[in-house]
């Protein structure tokens, strides 16, 4: 009621109302989004990898807009740019299961079935029959299932094509539409995870794309050098095992090594196990990362390393882009709690002191709320 005793203030009723109607909207459009995703589950994992391709691509779409060209031929160039960007990654693995995966089988069967070990004079045998047996297999089936899904997969190809030049197209409505119902005093919060959202997705993309293509280039001469008839196959899986964090091609360089041992050449695991390590597992690291990293998140390896097995072992192959980006916007999510609740306290500072200090004022007001609450009540009696 206003002060002459009339009716409430117009103004604020209609501001609430469209309060309430954009919650209602956002509201149905999650309910929507939850009822296609279940309908689309068989191309969710598209949907989400075009999702996540057109976040990467949309400063590529801006910068060409702004160098003249229109809304709808950046478009068009930004998804030839993924386009192409997603055949040089997974042309070279079709190729291999398609065309090499016969000569894989082959080097996998000439394994020994038995790795002798010598500690101490004492020597341990290690049965690997079995598993030899299971990696045959699956990589037999692998190609069959390969081949199979051949029409699958373009289907789903051309659907991840579409999507990404809509989305490259509308992802500035789109992302406004997202934004519109969250409150103006918390889009800072959503400004912030979705910062470090698009730098996560770029240090899976950009980052580790750039540094499994220097290791694929290097280690093709690397594995060509030391006489390996696959040369080219090692130094793909080499690149693939780049996205592994932390360990890499170390995955494949070891157990070349530990091979040449047990085949009693120990100049040939020296040569791969030193060169291997060196030149295929840490220098294209060092000489990418650093040029790139600028616009990266900055997750820490150990993080990385838990949202990529976490990803993979959960949510299959789409959980390698999935399961870091998760682990990096509820880092973020943590990090902004923190500096709301803290400030700039550190944890150690918290552990020494057994909390936050008071607000210094607190000790004064208590009083005179307590008188305030007395005369209170000394007035209502």
């Amino acid at each position: 009621m206003d002060p002459a005793g009339g009716d409430p203030d117009p103004a604020g009723g209609d501001a609430r109302a469209d309060a309430t109607r954009r919650y209602v909207l956002a509201g149905v459009v999650a309910l929507l989004g939850l009822v296609t995703g279940v309908i689309l589950l068989e191309v969710l994992g598209t949907i989400l990898i075009a999702l996540t391709v057109a976040y990467v691509l949309m400063p590529v779409h801006g910068w060409l807009v702004r160098r003249g060209l229109t809304e709808w031929t950046a478009a068009v160039a930004a998804t030839l740019l993924g386009f192409v960007g997603v055949v040089a990654v997974f042309s070279p693995i079709a190729a291999t299961l398609y065309f090499r995966i016969d000569e894989i089988i082959a080097v996998v069967d000439e394994l020994p079935r038995e790795l002798p070990i010598t500690v101490l004079d004492a020597t341990y045998t290690i049965e690997a029959g079995q598993v030899q047996t299971l990696a045959i297999d699956n990589l037999s089936g692998a190609a069959v299932s390969f081949a199979s899904a051949l029409p699958v997969l373009a289907i789903k190809f051309a659907l991840f094509v579409i999507l990404l030049f809509a989305l490259l197209l509308k992802g500035d409505a789109a992302g406004r539409a997202a934004v519109a119902p969250v409150p103006h005093g918390y889009r800072d919060v959503v400004y912030a995870l979705a910062k470090r959202a698009r730098e996560t997705l770029y240090a899976i993309y950009v980052l580790q794309l750039a540094s499994s293509v220097a290791t694929l280039v290097v280690g093709y001469p690397v594995f060509f050098a030391l006489g390996y008839d696959m040369a080219f196959s090692l130094a793909l899986i080499a690149a693939i095992l780049q996205f592994v964090p932390i360990i890499g091609p170390s995955l494949l360089v070891v157990p070349i090594a530990i091979y040449h041992v047990t085949a009693g050449e120990l100049v040939a695991a020296t040569l791969v196990g030193v060169f291997g390590l060196v030149l295929v597992g840490w220098l294209p690291d060092v000489a990418v990362r650093p040029r790139l990293a600028r616009r990266s998140a900055g997750l820490p390896g150990s993080l990385y390393f838990v949202g990529f097995t976490g990803g993979l072992f959960t949510l299959g192959p789409i959980g390698i882009v999935v399961g870091p980006l998760i682990v990096a916007v509820f880092v973020e999510a943590v990090d902004l709690l923190a500096d709301e609740v803290n400030g700039e306290v550190t944890f150690t500072e918290l552990a020494e002191t057994g909390g936050p200090d008071p607000p210094a004022d607190a000790g004064e007001a208590a009083p005179a709320t307590q008188s305030e609450e007395s005369g209170s009540q000394f007035a209502d009696d």
